[in-house]
């Protein structure tokens, strides 16, 4: 099952919640590529100091969302807050909701889906501290290890990464889902 998935990341993600999905859809046969503002390396966030490089394969601007079967965005505090002020990764978000394919965020990433517009009516978790911010967007908070909403996926912290890679790699294997929504 040739499926190429695409993790959106800019410098300060949370480490282990790009890498722990990444390994596992590799392990699973799957094409994992990063997708970022800028050519060449971002950095990641681990155990609140800056951690290794991460190679980028596609900038945002030459990454299209028919290319992809899914979509991960990790958390960390820095991340987010980037990525949700840049037009293209916010049309590139809402481009897998509006094709019905499987978008996993865990942490801090739903902020981005917030500021994509795609949490109205969705059932979903996200960490504690952005409780507030999906409720106020129109999403159904829950407090959960993982939630799947139509092949929504959504996780806590990285606590929760076996449960939330479990049900991603399930939600890629069953493929688009037609009630899935922007």
């Amino acid at each position: 099952m040739n499926k190429r998935i695409a993790i959106l990341a800019t410098n300060g993600f949370e480490e282990s919640e790009l890498k722990s999905p990444k390994e596992a859809m590799e392990k699973e046969g799957f094409t994992v590529e990063i997708i970022s503002e800028d050519e060449g390396k971002i950095k990641a966030w681990a155990d609140g100091n800056w951690s290794n490089e991460y190679t980028v394969d596609k900038t945002i601007e030459n990454a299209n969302a028919s290319d992809y079967n899914a979509l991960v965005v990790p958390g960390g505090v820095i991340n987010p807050d980037k990525l949700r002020r840049n037009e293209n990764a916010l049309k590139f978000v809402k481009h897998f909701f509006e094709q019905k394919k499987p978008v996993a965020a865990i942490c801090h990433g739903p902020q981005v889906l917030i500021s994509a517009g795609v949490v109205k009516g969705r059932k979903m978790t996200s960490f504690s501290s952005i409780k507030d911010d999906l409720i106020n967007a129109g999403a159904n908070w829950v407090d959960q290890e993982v939630v799947v909403d139509e092949g929504f996926v959504t996780s806590r912290n990285p606590d929760d990464l076996p449960a939330f890679n479990s049900k991603l790699i399930e939600e890629i294997k069953e493929g688009k889902h037609e009630l899935q929504h922007a």
